[in-house]
């Protein structure tokens, strides 16, 4: 799985308006949120928009206008913003995992592609926007943080020598 920039920033946008406590008597301006997010400005508007359409975010114009969360922190998953921002959070060749079908002996890709999806469902479905800004990852997440390789960073095979 990839993140690209805009989820990224997604993300960061959404939990900059959590930890400031944003709401429609307090909401936060867009310029505000890229500068503390380091977001270009444009794109901040963009990804807000976006967000704003399926509800995550709601907004108002004008001089006490800004941003704040429709929703609850704790009611918003990190998995929820991806899939608005870049789609599914799996896909191979563009369609979802369960879709795809391989012949012969590449048969259980299939399986492995789904049970990839699964294993990257359990964080990103678990974790919510008010863990991340309250510094409390849910234990799937610190269970794979416990792993003693999960820092390095893992080499493709190089290829062989003559």
């Amino acid at each position: 799985m990839r993140v690209g920039a805009k989820a990224d920033y997604a993300i960061r946008a959404v939990v900059e308006l959590a930890a400031r406590g944003a709401s429609p008597t307090s909401p936060v301006k867009g310029d505000a949120l890229a500068d503390a997010q380091l977001i270009p400005m444009k794109f901040c508007e963009n990804i807000l928009a976006e967000l704003r359409a399926v509800g995550i975010v709601a907004s108002r114009r004008g001089a006490e206008g800004g941003y704040w969360l429709a929703l609850s922190p704790a009611a918003v998953h990190l998995g929820d913003i991806i899939r608005v921002i870049e789609g599914p959070l799996a896909a191979v060749r563009g369609e979802r995992p369960s879709e795809v079908a391989f012949t012969g002996s590449a048969a259980p890709l299939r399986e492995v592609w789904v049970a990839t999806r699964a294993a990257v469902r359990r964080v990103l479905d678990e974790v919510t926007v008010a863990d991340v800004v309250d510094g409390t990852l849910p234990p799937v997440v610190r269970e794979l943080l416990a792993d003693p390789g999960v820092w390095d960073a893992v080499q493709p095979p190089s290829p062989p020598t003559d």
